[in-house]
């Protein structure tokens, strides 16, 4: 049997045998910068591509290689990248096949950190982001150019957390022949693995659910392998590459290294140059997370679906959204994608607006009051005056964000001690 046939064994086992040298069953830490080469020819071949190893840890560690190799395994694509963080992922998979003059169509509902990069940064870089109607995967269709490079999606969009129809989106992206970008950190491979719904390029911001303890910074980017690049439109890919001796990645590779062109192109030219990397030492406390990714994520998942229940039900709240609430706008569509469980973010909104959401927030005691999601302990934060804080309220509003949503990032303790201290806060109000 594979021993990666299920999910569970390989958050434990994947991309990682005992090293035959020292025997050692866990992960060694490579605290190196540089490897030695064994000639003149080894080292022209590594440059090359025409063997792989080790050349410079900006470049890749193996420590850093276990990892990304397991999330692959996990997400069910051919090639991963570790970088130094989501953020980083994010912005190296646009520019590894977008250049100025090109345009991407987004969905609104993003982290707000990810709509200030589409709309002020990309843009002062010559790349065009248009933003479609989430609820409404048409309107990707009727903003497709000429121009267009790719779609751009979160599964579970931050803060407001509806979940999109991801295989209507990456129909109308294969009608084109545009690959879909799918931001999968608010549901990790362990709830909805993208790929199989028509993805072809995954981020996971590691720092999340998937390192899961708020120990490290780091992000993750899957070559699924299952996109051709050899389109004309895609210049970067086949015309000569001046950033890697005139190489077109469609068309000069063999076949199973073009494959995975866009993942070797995201490693050799953006991560070599711009230097995002990721230390070995993050990607050993990410891999220690992931060996248990498969049982957090159901407990967060239970804990969460407690939560919304009970903020339904509160006379103090106005509405609540979770995707696992039957009442909640996209529950139909959260139903057929997520199978094992809804996630660990539940989002409110209490009576009496921003003034009662910053009492609600400032009365918590076992809640920690910061600007992070995915930990094993439970988070709150006001996302309109902090996360969200440098979009306008127009921008705010298309991503659904009202001035008084609390966003709740629901930990593994005790459901009591979760529902407790949320009682008692509202209480405060």
């Amino acid at each position: 049997m594979n021993k990666y046939e299920h999910f569970e064994t390989a958050t434990l086992h994947g991309g990682q045998e005992p090293d035959p040298t020292t025997l050692s069953r866990a992960v060694p830490v490579y605290r190196t910068s540089s490897y030695v080469f064994k000639s003149a020819d080894h080292a022209a071949r590594l440059f090359a591509l025409k063997e792989f190893g080790n050349i410079y840890s900006r470049l890749g560690n193996p420590t850093n290689e276990v990892l990304e190799q397991r999330v692959s395994i996990l997400e069910g694509g051919a090639a991963s990248v570790a970088v130094s963080s989501g953020t980083s992922a994010i912005f190296y998979a646009i520019i590894t096949l977008a250049k100025a003059g090109d345009e991407i169509i987004s969905a609104p509902n993003l982290y707000g950190g990810t709509y200030t990069m589409f709309d002020a940064i990309l843009p002062d870089l010559g790349i065009t982001v248009r933003f479609a109607d989430h609820r409404d995967p048409e309107s990707f269709d009727r903003l497709v150019t000429e121009k267009t490079r790719a779609f751009y999606i979160e599964t579970i969009g931050n803060p407001v957390l509806d979940v999109i129809d991801i295989e209507a989106v990456a129909a109308i992206a294969k009608k084109h022949h545009l690959p879909l970008i799918v931001d999968g950190t608010f549901t990790t491979p362990y709830l909805l693995r993208t790929i199989e719904h028509g993805a072809n390029i995954v981020i996971n911001s590691l720092t999340k659910w998937m390192g899961g303890h708020g120990t490290a910074i780091g992000g993750i980017m899957t070559d699924a392998g299952n996109f051709d690049w050899s389109d004309p439109r895609f210049s970067l890919f086949t015309q000569p590459d001046r950033n890697y001796h005139g190489l077109r990645w469609a068309l000069d590779l063999p076949p199973e290294l073009a494959r995975i062109a866009f993942a070797l192109r995201f490693r050799t030219v953006p991560l070599r140059n711009l230097g995002a990397c990721l230390s070995p030492d993050n990607a050993w406390i990410f891999l220690q997370g992931l060996e248990t990714l498969h049982l957090r994520m159901s407990r967060h998942s239970e804990n969460a679906l407690q939560v919304a229940q009970f903020l339904a039900k509160h006379p103090k709240v106005a509405w609540v959204r979770y995707p696992g609430l039957p009442t909640d706008p996209t529950y139909p569509i959260a139903q057929r994608y997520l199978k094992r469980g809804f996630g660990g973010m539940v989002v409110f909104g209490p009576r009496g607006g921003k003034a009662a959401a910053e009492r609600f927030i400032d009365g918590l005691r076992l809640f920690s009051h910061l600007a992070n999601v995915g930990d094993a302990k439970s988070l709150a934060l006001h996302p309109a005056s902090t996360s969200h804080s440098q979009l306008t309220e127009e921008q705010q509003r298309e991503g659904g964000l009202s001035p008084d949503l609390v966003r709740l990032s629901i930990g593994l303790e005790s459901i009591e001690d979760i529902i407790g201290d949320i009682e008692q806060s509202l209480g405060r109000i």
